[in-house]
């Protein structure tokens, strides 16, 4: 053996392993909470209430909670309306949707990151650590107003690629906004779907809907032009 070999490159057969059951794991978990609906959230809904003053804060935990294994975000978001009213509720369901995305982003960042790192390589991990530099917190954002996305789902995702908390945090407070109302508002009116707040629920998630739609037009346009082949990584 001479000192000009140099050692074999690390299998990435264990990333890959890795990765997948880590992603088989959160399609099973999505599958029996958000189909299946193996978790009742009544009772849990019954169980906040007795709290008395406490409420709003222990629905804000346990809906994190319940947001992160997959618990659909606007049936957690129509109890807070029921329970709270659509005022105080659309601030509940916010704080639970931030709390959902820090909680899934961790999870995601611990069990994926490394792996996700590997599988890209080190210089397109560092390309991909400068993107979401710039832009992470916006990215998040735009995937809160794309509709048929789940959120959890996606705050697992951005944990895996490294997107920082505060983009996270801060992200999810912003893009929430508009359907942490809708969704909220609905739920406040549940007994009366024909009530003016309802209407204005229902026209704010059309406009949110269209928004939506754009941005996601959009973001394909700029990933596709953001990889578009580049001779200067070719190699001779």
């Amino acid at each position: 053996m001479t000192d000009d070999e140099t050692d074999p490159a690390p299998s990435r057969r264990p990333h890959v392993l890795r990765l997948a059951l880590f992603v088989g794991f959160l399609l099973l978990m999505f599958y029996l909470v958000a189909i299946a609906r193996v978790i009742d959230v009544e009772p849990v809904r019954d169980a906040i209430r007795a709290t008395g003053p406490a409420a709003p804060l222990v629905y804000i935990v346990v809906s994190a909670i319940l947001g992160s294994l997959f618990v659909p975000g606007p049936i957690l978001a129509a109890g807070s309306g029921l329970l709270f009213g659509p005022v105080l509720g659309t601030f509940v369901t916010l704080g639970a949707t931030v709390g959902t995305a820090v909680v899934a982003s961790l999870a995601g960042r611990r069990a994926g990151r490394d792996s996700a790192r590997a599988l890209l390589g080190a210089q397109r991990a560092d390309r991909l650590d400068i993107l979401i530099e710039r832009g992470g917190l916006w990215a998040v954002v735009g995937q809160r107003f794309v509709p048929g996305i789940s959120d959890a789902m996606a705050s697992y995702a951005f944990g895996a690629f490294g997107v920082p908390l505060w983009q996270m945090a801060v992200g999810a407070f912003i893009g929430s906004v508009p359907r942490a109302f809708v969704y909220t508002a609905l739920g406040a009116s549940i007994g009366d779907l024909s009530a003016p707040l309802a209407y204005t629920a229902i026209a704010v998630w059309c406009v949110t809907a269209i928004v939506g739609v754009f941005v996601a037009r959009h973001g394909v346009r700029s990933w596709r032009s953001t990889h578009q082949p580049d001779s200067s990584d070719e190699t001779p």
